[in-house]
């Protein structure tokens, strides 16, 4: 369904140490930067972007937006969630681990970047 998705960084320098440590944690490699300082993480299944937003103002996390990436493993999750924190973001929700619905089963955790935005790991049980 989706081919990218591009978040707004206050700083490229530190959102990319930030990713890069926490999507390293999932396996991925290093973000690329482009001739107009853009960031890019190229996978099988898309790409995830971060830019300086267009028109000059602040960027800021989308209030009730969340971006999930897939993990193969709980000791994934657990290890991006560490990463996270050590390299500048803040955690959030409840603390890694099972959470369960009538009709699912996902193992979780929660960060916010160092624009504020929440992102999350994800593995289906």
């Amino acid at each position: 369904m989706f081919s990218h998705i591009m978040l707004g960084a206050n700083s490229i320098e530190e959102s990319k140490n930030f990713y890069d440590a926490v999507l390293g944690a999932l396996g991925h490699k290093p973000g690329v930067l482009d001739d107009k300082g853009r960031c890019f993480y190229f996978t099988d299944t898309g790409v995830f972007a971060l830019t300086k937003p267009i028109d000059g103002k602040p960027a800021g996390c989308g209030n009730g937006s969340t971006f999930g990436f897939a993990a193969a493993s709980t000791e994934a999750i657990d290890a991006w969630h560490a990463a996270g924190l050590q390299v500048g973001g803040t955690d959030c929700e409840d603390p890694p681990g099972w959470r369960e619905g009538p009709n699912m089963k996902l193992y979780l955790a929660y960060l916010r970047d160092p624009a504020g935005n929440k992102i999350c790991a994800l593995l289906r049980g």
